[in-house]
């Protein structure tokens, strides 16, 4: 069976040689006669699975001794409860940044047990943009102040991540995750869903700072907890132990690849390569301000609107074997998600299509 170029948001297209490799050890895991899905948790092999995905991701993205990683589960939506949950506990007051469908739902979770201020926000040109962010405009008894790094539907990301002076920064980080290097340091809590650039569904990554963690109302369920998390060494109960076994042949690809810095590289290329064709196209048009492109999602529409020829479009691509080019339900057009795993083959075979099916309409 051929495989298509999958160009979804999420889950999203694994890189081939982890796919082989899972393929290879499925059935019998390092010589136990059972697969990596059947093993214990509590088992010496899965024991040195897990350590060894937290000391590759540490590696990949230098993070600092004095932070924790944590490997939980239900998403980066659960992550919207229980990161004000265990940091909105001083002042109860919170800084967001809004811009788009993931910050309005981090807000509302974040507003249920506290104040929460949004100090800028893109909504007034329907998130097209990153709103500039000051250190003057965040409040300095504020427990946090809360990004979204990247913007899976939107198709905007951060250039820059903002001073906050001595406010513990928070972001969402699933769709931006190890595309590119990050000072990790300048962070208080990072989260992401792994269904992006980690593994597959399942999965949430959380890096967050030794004294972050601790805070929590002594009524907290122990499952919400980072502290229970911490204590027990991600183990505190089932882990998603396959995804974890997937994440970790995830991290030896990127650092067979180069590491960061050769992914970034890679990722940057692709992404020029797409938006190049767009802003010189006569039929397509990228909606989003330039100095806030996705490395990541890059939404594109037909220049008049035209929801029958864009329908066309994604129904011939898929024809084609580029496959999930639909956009959000939310703001229509089209979406091509070119994270990692997407290789520059694929974006060049889906410039190549464009540019086909723009001479047929032009």
């Amino acid at each position: 069976m051929k495989r298509v170029y999958n160009f979804s948001a999420g889950p999203s297209m694994l890189p081939l040689p982890v796919l082989e490799k899972a393929q290879q050890e499925l059935l019998n895991y390092q010589g136990s006669g059972m697969s990596v899905m059947e093993i214990s948790h509590r088992s010496a092999l899965f024991t040195d699975i897990i350590k060894e995905a937290e000391a590759l991701l540490r590696e990949l993205m230098n993070i600092p001794n004095n932070y924790r990683v944590l490997f939980l589960q239900s998403g980066a939506s659960q992550q919207f409860a229980m990161v004000p949950i265990n940091l909105m506990t001083g002042s109860k007051v919170v800084d967001f940044v809004h811009t788009g469908s993931w910050s309005k739902k981090a807000i509302a979770e974040a507003k249920k047990l506290g104040d929460v201020r949004i100090i800028a926000s893109s909504e007034d040109e329907n998130f097209t943009y990153i709103p500039k962010v000051e250190k003057s405009m965040i409040d300095p008894k504020a427990d946090y102040v809360h990004i979204t790094m990247n913007n899976t539907i939107e198709g905007t990301v951060f250039k820059e991540i903002p001073d906050t002076g001595d406010v513990p920064l928070v972001t969402d980080m699933s769709s931006s995750i190890l595309s590119e290097e990050i000072d990790v340091s300048k962070f208080g809590l990072i989260y992401a869903g792994a269904q992006k650039n980690i593994a597959p569904a399942g999965l949430t990554v959380v890096i967050v700072r030794d004294d972050l963690i601790g805070h929590a109302p002594a009524d907290t369920p122990a499952m919400f907890n980072y502290q229970t998390h911490r204590d027990s060494h991600s183990l505190y109960n089932t882990p998603p132990t396959f995804a974890i076994y997937m994440a970790k042949l995830v991290f030896e690809w990127i650092k067979e690849a180069g590491g960061l810095s050769a992914i970034e590289t890679v990722n940057r290329e692709k992404a020029a390569m797409l938006y190049n064709y767009i802003d010189a196209s006569k039929l397509f048009t990228a909606p989003v301000s330039p100095e806030s492109r996705s490395l990541m999602n890059v939404p594109f529409v037909t220049v008049d609107g035209n929801k029958d020829l864009e329908a066309a479009f994604i129904k011939q691509a898929e024809a084609a074997g580029l496959h999930t080019l639909k956009g959000h339900r939310s703001v229509g057009g089209m979406r091509a998600s070119i994270y990692n795993a997407m290789p520059i083959e694929g974006v060049e075979v889906l410039i190549a299509f464009m540019k086909k099916f723009e001479q047929q309409h032009t």
